[in-house]
């Protein structure tokens, strides 16, 4: 399967990867291209309300899209999707996920998919996200959430990443404390270390995801517009 499109990924969980789907939904949208939204598997909302990741990246979008499409899989567990799924009495299915792409795909210039947790998260017993991505067949764009230990983690899934010989569109680098010791250093050595390009560096931001000014600190990988 092959389409114009992006998938978000993150170091970890709580890294920032719906902060940066927004920005690269808005920063596509102002190029006048229509733009899809999808977040395959969500887990951490109320009984029959949309997680809120998901309401984000819908506010976002300008594709008109089910929301069954959007979010295929939606757990009310705050846990790995995994574990939720199964609590749901459910296996997270990839042909599920991938007919829901194909679908939105038909409709978009461009369909930024965004991961779940990290980049080897479990989704079934004997699948993860990385699957995902590889099944989507979509370039990659990498959030680091910049705090301690980022070092290791990026170089760690960035390995992962081009060991399956999948495609990079950049990494983001993601302030998600408000604070972090020599963080300039850290950056600095990211750029070192991680394939390129450096898409943008986030500093720390506690707003509304949803506004279209958002973009503005993020550039757009090469050829996806």
């Amino acid at each position: 399967m092959s389409a114009r499109g992006l998938f978000v990924t993150g170091t970890d969980t709580g890294v920032g990867k719906t902060r940066v789907a927004v920005a690269l939904i808005h920063a596509l949208r102002a190029h006048g291209l229509r733009v899809a939204a999808m977040k395959p598997v969500s887990a951490g909302s109320a009984a029959g309300e949309l997680n809120e990741d998901v309401v984000s990246l819908l506010q976002a979008a300008n594709v008109d899209a089910d929301v069954r499409e959007v979010n295929p899989y939606a757990f009310v567990e705050p846990v790995a999707p995994h574990i939720a799924a199964a609590l749901a009495g459910v296996r997270i299915d990839l042909d599920v996920i991938a007919g829901a792409y194909a679908r939105l795909a038909a409709r978009a210039d461009v369909v930024v998919v965004e991961g779940a947790g990290g980049w080897r998260v479990p989704l079934n017993e004997c699948e993860d996200v990385a699957d995902l991505a590889r099944r989507l067949d979509l370039p990659v764009v990498l959030v680091v959430g910049l705090r301690l230990g980022c070092l290791n983690h990026a170089v760690l899934t960035a390995e992962s990443i081009v060991h399956r010989r999948l495609r990079w569109a950049g990494w983001v680098g993601n302030h998600a404390e408000s604070t972090m010791q020599q963080a300039a250093q850290n950056v600095a050595a990211l750029h070192r270390l991680l394939p390129g390009p450096c898409l943008g560096i986030q500093e720390f931001f506690d707003g509304d995801l949803a506004l279209p000014e958002s973009r503005h600190w993020l550039a757009l990988p090469k050829g996806i517009y």
